[in-house]
């Protein structure tokens, strides 16, 4: 068992499921998951494309979350070695899995958006 630096074990091993559920609906897995569930990006494309909602992902969160995703078997590198060195990102049938839930998900929040709002409203008024 891992265990931190304070003696406790660390959070995978107490909740890998909790981990995996976090990585997959951060901010960037979400992104990156229904990016490349339309197709492989190299990843100047794919930060391009996630960025097009509207929030710049940095160089640095791109290539953290594609290595956490990659690292939990959601998505595949595939480095060819060609010069420049060619590098695509795609989804694995795991990730598939994943960014259809995900999809899913996104597709409810844009349904349901108007009746949030309405919610937050009405808590709001309740409250002041």
């Amino acid at each position: 068992m891992a265990v931190s630096n304070q003696g406790t074990p660390d959070a995978e091993q107490l909740c890998p499921h909790r981990l995996v559920l976090e990585h997959v609906t951060s901010r960037w897995g979400v992104l990156v998951l229904i990016a490349l569930a339309e197709r492989s990006y190299r990843f100047s494309e794919l930060r391009r494309e996630v960025s097009r909602t509207g929030r710049t992902v940095s160089e640095k969160m791109l290539a953290q979350t594609l290595q956490t995703l990659e690292r939990d078997g959601l998505v595949l590198r595939e480095a060819r070695p060609v010069i420049p060195p060619h590098v695509d990102y795609s989804l694995t049938g795991l990730g598939r899995e994943a960014a259809e839930q995900v999809r899913a998900l996104a597709a409810w929040t844009d349904r349901r958006m108007d009746d949030v709002l309405k919610a937050r409203e009405k808590y709001d008024e309740a409250r002041s």
